[in-house]
């Protein structure tokens, strides 16, 4: 994993300006850690992971293996977390990594969740890790549009692909989907020939598939 001065820096510039200070913060978490000489984060993240058993679909069975790793809140503690985490190419299949703000648990039927929807990528495997990265300090940098919208990010390990993922609240705003389709491409400098499609939650629900049968490519 290759870690660079300047993200480093835009994530510190991000999370530890006063202007950007909104009700997102804990104004307790806020000041803590600057006190203790940290950099906070506009929003507290945390991570999941789910290790599926091949073949079996049920509801219950993928609440019950998705567990909590960990959460962060300052440019510190996701550093200290991420490169502790196995890179995408150790990962078996079939396995999620769930990089979602604290408070929302990466289910369809959260309340964050249940009325939005993701878009989605497919990557091969020897490009994936470089993207899931740069979303990742995208999300954690606070540089993609209407961030309030923002839910998080998935990464879907399979046999012959990996599958990345970002989850918004509100489906039914086609402009706020299609600005956040924009911004995702912008961001992760995403190459013409990729496709991304758009599924609602609601639709998955339906069908029991989080990839099959989406609703709209752009």
């Amino acid at each position: 994993m290759e870690i660079t001065e300047r993200r480093d820096d835009e994530i510190r510039e991000s999370g530890n300006m006063e202007n950007i200070k909104s009700d997102s913060f804990s104004d307790e978490r806020y000041s803590r850690d600057l006190k203790a000489g940290l950099h906070p984060l506009r929003y507290k993240f945390a991570i999941w992971y789910t290790r599926r058993t091949p073949g079996v679909r049920s509801q219950t069975s993928y609440e019950d293996n998705i567990k909590k790793i960990v959460d962060f809140s300052t440019v510190e503690g996701f550093w200290a977390c991420y490169c502790h985490l196995a890179r995408s190419s150790l990962l078996p299949s079939p396995t999620d990594l769930h990089f979602f703000k604290d408070g929302i648990r990466p289910l369809w039927e959260d309340s964050a969740n249940c009325n939005g929807g993701k878009w989605i990528i497919r990557f091969s495997k020897v490009v994936s890790a470089r993207f899931w990265e740069d979303l990742l300090l995208a999300l954690v940098g606070d540089q993609l549009d209407d961030a309030d919208n923002i839910c998080g990010a998935v990464l879907s390990v399979r046999f012959n692909e990996d599958i990345i993922s970002v989850w918004n609240r509100n489906a039914s705003d086609n402009q706020a989907v299609m600005g956040l389709r924009d911004s995702i491409k912008r961001h992760l400098k995403l190459p013409h020939s990729y496709v991304m499609e758009y599924k609602p939650h609601d639709a998955s629900l339906r069908d029991n598939s989080s990839y099959r049968n989406t609703w709209m490519r752009g």
